[in-house]
């Protein structure tokens, strides 16, 4: 069984970067596309990024320019590397497939964005 484990969280400044690393416990490689999302206080989970199998990558709009999505399948990691930082990214942050499996679920990384 799949287990998705979330880090790299944490407190930055506005402008500020920061790596999230999701690293699955199973074989994730066959999953076609994974993708992070994330969730800020009172508001619905919401996809930001995901990456394909074959490398093709897609961002929401808020994020484009900023964030880059990365996927190891020999070390069974998906990445997001975060630029220029602002308060509105505050958020849990979350990997899953796309579309998420309800299994796959793990504690998130919390992400704040403050001065």
């Amino acid at each position: 069984q799949v287990q998705l484990v979330e880090s790299g969280g944490g407190l930055v400044q506005p402008g500020g970067s920061l790596t999230l690393s999701c690293a699955a416990s199973g074989i994730i490689s066959s999953i076609n596309a994974m993708g992070w999302y994330r969730q800020a206080p009172e508001k619905q989970r919401e996809l930001v990024a995901h990456i394909t199998s074959t490398g093709n990558s897609n961002y929401v709009d808020f994020v484009k320019g900023r964030f880059t999505i990365s996927r190891d399948f020999a070390k069974n990691t998906v990445d997001l590397q975060m630029n220029s930082l602002q308060p509105e990214d505050t958020a849990v942050y979350y990997c899953n497939a796309v579309p998420p499996r309800y299994e796959f679920w793990g504690q998130g990384t919390q992400v704040t964005v403050s001065s």
